[in-house]
């Protein structure tokens, strides 16, 4: 009786070394597309006032984990029994991801606000309301992409292993993907309000007090770099998704470095479908108007 329930300890034993080496190499693998992860998160996780930067970062944290809960057990089964469905998923996220880049882009060069011709205001209250909701929602569904790549990725080190051992590789390694990225976020927009701490305990003076008005003045610089490389991760990650998933585009200018294809894979098919969505709206505008 007591050596079956060393054994089972035993059994048990061996599978959490088996699951920690595979964990290890999963989250090795994945570092990439967590660091893109981390500067498209991170920019898209700041840009509020003060008293709500932790709940908003903490619905899209809470977002993040449900998408891995939904995305876990069917990158499993369509593994299994579908896995070309797999690959037509991840294309599909990465035109998603190339038109959100693409389209900061074009906002930023053509459609930013001049001064004196801005439209009425809507009440401010309902319209920083009603920005979060919507920065929340785009930060999710941009999530559940990466969150998408990230799992396939994890699942592509573990295939030749059993099943437990798919599952809980996956599962921890995506569980650390969102602890890890949205930690260090979190540290990203607390910033300014380490800094200020800072500044008050020494009196403003000494070290603590320069070191705190540095995180102060650093934080918008960081921002404005997140938002430049959140962008360009975007096009970077669905440039990568196609040319690695894409047979026809892996014999594309082969003399290139990969990152010079991935992104212009990623601005070409950002392009596409903005024009794609673009044409949809003014389509059914006039259905929207008469509704």
């Amino acid at each position: 009786m007591a050596s079956g329930f060393f054994a089972i300890l035993d059994d048990i034993a061996s599978l959490m070394d088996d699951v920690a080496a595979t964990s290890k190499m999963a989250t090795h693998k994945t570092a990439g597309i967590l660091g893109d992860d981390l500067a498209v998160n991170a920019e898209k996780a700041t840009g509020f006032v003060a008293s709500r930067e932790l709940p908003v970062l903490w619905a899209i944290t809470k977002g993040s984990f449900l998408n891995k809960l939904i995305i876990i057990p069917i990158a499993l089964l369509l593994n299994t029994f579908l896995p070309v469905a797999v690959k037509v998923i991840l294309i599909l996220g990465g035109f998603y991801l190339a038109y959100e880049g693409v389209e900061k882009i074009v906002e930023y060069l053509f459609h930013r606000k001049h001064a004196g011709h801005e439209a009425p205001a809507a009440p401010e209250e309902n319209s920083a309301a009603t920005a979060e909701k919507t920065k929340i929602r785009s930060a999710i569904i941009t999530d559940f992409i990466l969150s998408i790549e990230i799992v396939i990725i994890a699942l592509s080190t573990v295939l030749e292993k059993s099943l437990a051992i798919q599952i809980l590789t996956v599962s921890v390694t995506a569980l650390l993907a969102t602890i890890g990225v949205y930690g260090i976020v979190a540290l990203i927009v607390r910033m300014d309000d380490a800094g200020y701490k800072l500044i008050k305990r020494s009196g403003n003076k000494g070290f603590l007090a320069n070191a705190g008005k540095l995180l102060v003045k650093a934080l918008p610089l960081v921002i404005k770099f997140l938002a430049v490389v959140g962008t360009l991760a975007l096009i970077l990650v669905s440039g990568g998704i196609f040319v690695h998933n894409i047979e026809a585009l892996h014999h594309v200018l082969p003399e290139l470095p990969s990152f010079v294809r991935e992104i212009a894979a990623g601005l070409l098919a950002g392009v596409i479908a903005l024009v794609l969505i673009t044409a949809v709206k003014k389509l059914f505008s006039p259905f929207r108007k008469k509704a």
